[in-house]
């Protein structure tokens, strides 16, 4: 059965999240670990953490993916911010180890014009003074548009960045459709060939979760502009081939497209309907 879901507000706490998810038919959801342009967090509420175990077991949710803030830039060029990221990853991995065994996205950062070599050692560098052996949390890169200075645009950086970890084995990519298709991977004419790169640059057993968006912006753009399932440049067609490709239709999805909940909902239900059952 697919594992889908999409992004929920944590305001309400874990367990409103799943009942919301339960709502739209999703199986597992995505939420920001604390304020998503900021890094204030809600301090953990042990009774709601326990209500949302019991229920996720009852309906069946499971995979469940925290996001780290959007401010947060492990390569920047101010010693003060990486401190900051460092400092905020560390704590929203401790906050994780309240529901183990599910994962942790955080994009990889910009290097502000200090070149990609500083911002990849930066990354790494940050990564290795955080993981442990005993962390029950998958940690992943999230692959990137490309605007700016960003670092994991090309399958390449993100190799460069695993490679550096002394953890590797805590670590995973989830791939965004969108930020993918504007860094010019071509999904919508050419998924097996952008499957195949990614398996000889990263390996396909690094790959654990989906970002499904739909893009406003033509291939290679590097805009980052996510659009609504079959109302974007990508097509419902290609995203349903992402979904029922035999290398990825096992991986947990996550909807990050421009919706309420009954559009959530919807788009849900569209790729339910087009899923290949064994």
């Amino acid at each position: 059965m697919l594992t889908i879901g999409c992004h929920l507000s944590c305001a309400k706490g874990f367990l409103a999240m799943g009942k919301e998810a339960v709502t739209i038919d999703a199986n597992t959801f995505q939420y920001f670990t604390r304020n998503p342009r900021g890094t204030k967090a809600k301090a953990m509420d042990l009774d709601d953490i326990n209500r949302f175990r019991s229920f996720a077991e009852e309906h069946g949710i499971s995979r469940i993916l925290g996001h780290a803030p959007y401010t947060l830039n492990a390569c920047s060029a101010d010693e003060g911010l990486r401190k900051l990221a460092r400092d905020t990853v560390k704590d929203d991995l401790l906050r994780m180890e309240y529901l183990p065994g599910n994962s942790y996205n955080f994009h990889p950062g910009n290097h502000v014009g200090q070149g990609i070599e500083v911002g990849i050692e930066y990354i790494s560098q940050m990564l290795n003074e955080i993981l442990n052996p005993d962390l029950n949390t998958t940690v992943l890169l999230e692959t990137m548009s490309g605007k700016g200075s960003e670092v994991g645009r090309d399958f390449f950086e993100l190799r460069e960045i695993l490679d550096r970890v002394k953890q590797e084995d805590r670590m995973g990519v989830c791939l965004d459709t969108c930020h993918i298709w504007d860094a010019g991977y071509d999904i919508k004419e050419d998924l097996d060939g952008v499957l195949h790169q990614f398996d000889q640059r990263i390996g396909l057993s690094k790959l654990k979760a989906i970002h499904l968006n739909d893009s406003l912006n033509p291939l290679g753009s590097r805009k980052d502009r996510h659009a609504k399932i079959g109302e974007g440049l990508i097509g419902f067609e290609a995203l349903k081939r992402v979904v029922n490709h035999e290398a990825l239709k096992d991986l947990p999805i996550y909807l990050e497209t421009p919706n309420d909940s009954a559009g959530h909902a919807k788009e849900i239900a569209m790729l339910r309907n087009t899923e290949i059952l064994n």
